[in-house]
């Protein structure tokens, strides 16, 4: 499909640390964009010239309508929302409140703006603890944390409503995103982040005395807990396939894993880590976190079918020398 094809996006949450890279390959692939962040993790640099950029929340009903209306949306991506696994177990409204109630307000105004496409950054965490591994997207959604529920509830009501509306919708499960844009356009900047690739890259940087190390005695092949890692921009780049899809096949919705169908351990990332950057960092053992489970690998045969598209970084030593170049750039940043 030609890139003039693509209609204005909205793209909610396109300050933050996904959202950013997928602005990025919409403008790269042609199409208007306009972001809608309140700047709550998200920074106003990470949007690039090009893209109208809007302040606000989510979940503000009169702001969403406005935008849609005036600017001529004529698809949704939508990141906004909260990430954190520990902390949904604390504080689970608030996960309810960003994640589903929020996205259901978006979803409502799309319906009546008449948006037809909608592309939703889901999880692998609605899967919780699968029977199977590599999953499959029919496996069984039964989520052990809030975070997961709230995702799944979204991708419920956007089911529900693709079912009764002329809205067709692409729930992209995520597995574990790492790395940053090749050319250093953007990357990871979330201050206090919860990710294993970005915490270690710190740590090389002496942002962080050490890495925790939560769990050693998961059923895996050496105790740390398994992940299926997908390099950003393979990931913003499958967005923008997905939406092509959603353009070319009119009625048609799909749900997607995203991720190479490979696991590492936390252990063997954090080898690969000391290799790359020619360093050993200090590690810590500590218990298991609340709400992990121990092996989450995709089966990613259906997103292979479905689109155009092809990971292009499918390597663990290039997403972490991605990640570890994209700290310099921060590094460079604030001196």
């Amino acid at each position: 499909m030609a890139a003039s094809t693509l209609p204005h996006v909205l793209v909610t949450g396109g300050a933050g640390y996904i959202g950013s890279h997928a602005v990025l390959a919409l403008l790269d692939a042609g199409a208007r964009v306009s972001v809608l962040d309140d700047l709550s993790t998200g920074f106003r640099w990470a949007v690039p010239e090009g893209a109208a950029f809007h302040r606000g929340d989510v979940g503000d009903e009169r702001l969403v309508a406005r935008i849609l209306q005036e600017q001529e949306i004529g698809a949704i991506m939508h990141f906004a929302g909260s990430l954190l696994i520990a902390e949904s177990m604390a504080n689970p409204l608030a996960y309810y409140l960003n994640n589903t109630a929020k996205s259901r307000t978006l979803i409502e105004c799309a319906v009546k703006a008449g948006v037809p496409h909608f592309v939703f950054s889901s999880t692998c965490a609605s899967y919780g603890v699968p029977d199977v591994v590599p999953i499959r997207e029919d496996t069984p959604q039964r989520p052990i944390n809030p975070y997961g529920r709230s995702k799944l509830m979204t991708e419920t009501m956007l089911r529900d409503v693709a079912a009764s509306s002329p809205l067709s919708y692409c729930a992209l499960r995520y597995f574990n995103v790492a790395g940053a844009d090749p050319r250093m356009r953007s990357g990871e900047s979330t201050i206090d982040s919860t990710h294993l690739i970005k915490i270690a890259a710190e740590v090389v940087h002496g942002l962080r005395p050490s890495i925790a190390v939560f769990g050693t005695d998961y059923p895996t092949r050496d105790g740390t807990g398994v992940r299926d890692y997908i390099h950003v921009w393979d990931l913003a780049e499958a967005h923008v396939a997905a939406l092509r899809k959603l353009i070319a096949e009119p009625g048609r919705s799909l749900e997607l894993n995203c991720g190479y169908g490979r696991g590492y351990s936390v252990f063997e990332v954090l080898d690969a880590v000391d290799r790359i950057a020619g360093t050993k960092i200090a590690r810590r053992i500590g218990p298991r976190r609340p709400g992990d489970p121990p092996e989450l690998v995709a089966d990613n045969s259906k997103i292979l079918a479905a689109l155009d598209w092809r990971p292009r970084h499918d390597d663990l030593d290039t997403i972490i020398g991605h990640a570890l170049a994209w700290e310099r750039c921060l590094a460079e940043r604030r001196a």
